[in-house]
């Protein structure tokens, strides 16, 4: 885990300790500093760059206690609480660093919101046990999840994504070539340390058949997703839309348009033109193959049975709980075919080049 010592600072420090420490932190992109009871270690303000040159040009000299210009309002995360009010706030304010605090008002761990970053109290699930039969020759020896894409296997990319958004509990299901996949994940990933737990699908289950094997969950939110996603998909934009609907289930979608370049009869009793649709343009959303699940819609997974994510999605609908589906914006690519691959190739090294 990254050392957050490195921004608290004691709340009976001067100024010109203050500005030391912050000169220390200087190649971060957040100069702050957390204030704290050198007994206790509770927080009780925030002092930034920038309140440490307004106390000096308004007068305070070097050896003041930075007790003077703290702000005593800060905006923290508690330990085991829903972050999801808080996020909006943090965008709206454009914080950096914002501290996750136990029942003492201790700092368990600073969360750095800079580059997107986010802290989502989700439970990841990749599904990587496939064959990638269309991909063959290239998966007869690798698996799909670990075909390199600009020099980097296409898992990682969704595995970065997982650790920018903050979520720490990530499962990666495995079958086909499974001792390749565990032994890429033996050491842990990111500035964070994040260990991804592989869990070993005995028989190929379906989508969500595979997710029965996950041993534990920390979270009441469950992001499940193909592992072989080429996307950057919000997914804290994603989350708080499935909290604000009160969702069951949500499933991320993509845009499809369905062209047709002849008109088209309007046809009745099987054979009596009723009218004529000249080149219509037909618009869906596709699955995309990202889902967030409440914990509890997990019981619905029978054991031990083959069972995919359209089977759970109708079994909510036919109970009537809230499936919504989620407009995905940005890029998307499931890579299926020879052709696919290529197109990603060519995605990431435009992405590489900028």
């Amino acid at each position: 885990m990254r050392d957050h010592t490195r921004h608290i600072i004691p709340q009976t420090a001067t100024i010109l300790d203050a500005v030391r420490k912050l000169n220390d932190i200087s190649a971060d992109l957040s100069l702050t500093l957390f204030a704290i009871e050198s007994d206790t270690g509770r927080v009780v303000g925030t002092v930034t760059d920038g309140d440490i040159r307004r106390a000096l040009i308004g007068g305070l000299g070097v050896d003041t206690s930075i007790s003077e210009v703290i702000h005593r309002d800060f905006t923290f995360i508690r330990a085991g609480e829903s972050a999801t009010d808080i996020l909006r706030q943090i965008r709206q304010r454009q914080l950096k660093l914002v501290p996750i605090l136990d029942e003492e008002g201790r700092i368990v761990r600073i969360l750095n919101f800079t580059n997107g970053n986010s802290f989502l109290p989700l439970d990841a699930v990749l599904m990587a046990g496939g064959k990638g039969e269309r991909l063959r020759p290239l998966t007869l020896e690798t698996p799909k999840p670990l075909l390199p894409v600009a020099g980097k296997p296409i898992i990682d990319y969704n595995i970065d994504n997982l650790l920018r958004h903050g979520i720490e509990h990530i499962n990666v299901t495995v079958n086909y070539l499974a001792e390749q996949l565990e032994t890429h994940f033996a050491q842990p990933k990111g500035t964070e340390g994040v260990r991804v737990r592989c869990v070993h699908e005995p028989e190929y289950l379906g989508t969500m058949g595979s997710v029965k094997f996950i041993p534990d969950w920390h979270n009441d939110t469950i992001l499940v997703m193909n592992s072989d996603l080429f996307t950057n998909i919000d997914l804290e934009d994603f989350y708080l839309h499935f909290k604000k609907h009160d969702a069951d289930m949500s499933i991320a979608a993509v845009p499809y348009n369905v062209n047709v370049p002849y008109g088209i009869f309007e046809i009745e009793n099987t054979r009596e033109i009723k009218g004529i649709k000249e080149k219509p343009n037909f618009h869906y959303y596709a699955n995309a193959g990202i889902y967030l699940l409440r914990r509890t819609v997990l019981d619905q997974i029978p054991d031990g049975v083959f069972y995919n994510a359209t089977d759970l999605m109708e079994a909510l609908i036919a109970q009537q709980k809230r499936v919504i589906r989620y407009p995905l914006s940005g890029y998307w690519i499931d890579i299926g075919k020879p052709d696919d691959f290529r197109k990603v190739q060519e995605l990431a090294q435009h992405m590489n080049k900028q």
